[in-house]
């Protein structure tokens, strides 16, 4: 097989979900569905975020990113892959992958942050009430999310840097529907040890000390709360917190799913829904578990839906 700088590589393949032309329809309208219900639901969120002022706090401020950060990840690949199976043309560039793979970097680890941080207010507002606001003020709310963005962007960019040392094979195909970094790596021509070796750091890195972050939070969280005595506090606790560990819970279960199924030495159908789960069925799963779960969510978007029924 001839080798070529990746400049000069016109595009890649990626060989997708499925090569049967009978599931194409389905998986397009599938796929499509699931989409607009991500972006819609956490559209919704956002909205109500901004519109109510009962709303207008740290955890909200937060929820509120986290629903632009779903928007982006799961924009990032599904029309991408929506377009692909409508044209049946599975080609990609090698500029447009390089730009997949860094913004998919990106808002998985801006995902994995925001988590992290809403932890930490929950830990605030339940174990140090008092100092709540004090604590969480909109400038530390702010610090704190331009910061996350700040380490995201650096560690997406230092591995795109170490990309375009690679070399890569004329007629280079991906086993899967979107340009995931370790795939790519994989199919590398030239030594890729570097690569893996930052990938590994940076996976165990951004993924631990903010599972690490959310942990230690909980534990003290839930000692406060063994030391509570009004049942209408403990409610509340548990319904804000019972939303965010269920999120916690799918992002980083689907999260291990995906890493798990990237060991393998090649791509099989368990790595593949493991991905859909984690680049598409999470992010639209998001805004109903919030919304389901957080009695001031569905107040919210009551009032937001109210209000849009009035004006028409």
């Amino acid at each position: 097989m001839e080798t070529e700088n990746q400049s000069k590589i016109p595009q890649f393949l990626l060989l997708g979900l499925s090569e049967d032309p009978n599931m194409q329809p389905l998986l397009f309208g599938v796929f499509l569905s699931m989409y607009l219900v991500t972006v819609l639901g956490n559209l919704l969120i956002i909205l109500a975020s901004i519109s109510d002022p009962r709303l207008h706090t740290p955890m909200y401020f937060f929820l509120s990113n986290l629903s632009f950060t779903d928007i982006c990840f799961t924009s990032t690949t599904t029309p991408r892959m929506l377009v692909s199976i409508q044209t049946q043309n599975k080609a990609i560039s090698y500029i447009s992958c390089l730009t997949q793979v860094y913004f998919l970097m990106i808002f998985a680890g801006l995902d994995s942050f925001l988590l992290s941080v809403m932890a930490y207010d929950r830990f605030v507002a339940i174990c140090h009430p008092l100092h709540y606001t004090v604590i969480m003020n909109p400038r530390v709310c702010a610090q704190l999310l331009l910061l996350c963005w700040l380490v995201i962007l650096c560690v997406s960019m230092l591995h795109i840097l170490l990309m375009t040392r690679l070399t890569f094979c004329v007629g280079t195909e991906i086993p899967h529907f979107f340009c995931e970094l370790a795939q790519v790596l994989r199919v590398a021509c030239s030594d890729a040890e570097i690569n893996n070796i930052v990938l590994y750091v940076a996976t165990a890195l951004l993924g631990m000390i903010p599972l690490g972050g959310i942990l230690y939070s909980y534990s003290q969280i839930v000692s406060s709360l063994m030391r509570m005595s009004s049942r209408k506090g403990k409610s509340k606790a548990f319904s804000t917190c019972g939303s965010h560990l269920s999120v916690v819970s799918l992002f980083y279960g689907t999260g291990l799913g995906v890493h798990m199924s990237s060991a393998a030495t090649h791509a099989s159908e368990k790595s593949f829904v493991a991905s859909v789960m984690y680049t598409v069925v999470t992010p639209m799963l998001n805004p109903f578990i919030y919304s389901l779960r957080n009695k001031d969510v569905k107040g919210a978007l009551g009032r937001l839906l109210s209000r849009a029924i009035s004006y028409q």
